[in-house]
């Protein structure tokens, strides 16, 4: 495993005011180069390309880096839901206005529904009540056309 000089074609250049690690970027020990590559091994080479700094100092500041971008995003999509909350909230509110009467009466015949659905009806055998009465009262032990005779060995 030798450089080639692919590399050379994605060195990257050094960002200022971040670290080369928290930029994207990423090291080859064999071309010794930092590049700007999405892959886990080096174009040029093949060697596994560094992530991560070895140096613990650097890494520390990795990782305070990386720790304050993830609590930056997270705020910014909690503040960017609570603008669309208030912003739905808002439109529901005219809309409400206009739409009470259809609302109220939509509600009552689902609510019919639902109710008549769900009716539960007592077995004729055991008297317990279910939804699938015809279902249950074929399999029903009480049943007494289901009763078999158990033939003991």
């Amino acid at each position: 495993m030798t450089c080639k000089g692919i590399c050379v074609r994605y060195k990257a250049q050094k960002p200022v005011g971040t670290g080369r690690y928290a930029s994207g970027q990423r090291r080859c020990q064999i071309c010794e180069i930092f590049i700007k590559w999405e892959g886990l091994w080096c174009p040029c080479c093949g060697y596994r390309l560094r992530t991560k700094p070895r140096n613990l100092k650097y890494k520390a500041k990795l990782r305070a880096r990386v720790e304050a971008d993830s609590a930056e995003a997270e705020t910014n999509s909690i503040s960017a839901m609570e603008q669309e909350l208030v912003a739905e909230a808002e439109g529901k509110t005219k809309a409400k206005a206009k739409t009470t009467k259809a609302k109220t009466t939509k509600a009552k015949t689902t609510k019919a529904k639902t109710t008549k659905g769900k009716e539960k009806t007592p077995c004729q055998y055991c008297e317990k009540p279910y939804v699938f009465i015809d279902k249950h009262e074929k399999n029903c032990k009480k049943n007494p056309e289901n009763e078999s005779i158990a033939i003991k060995a």
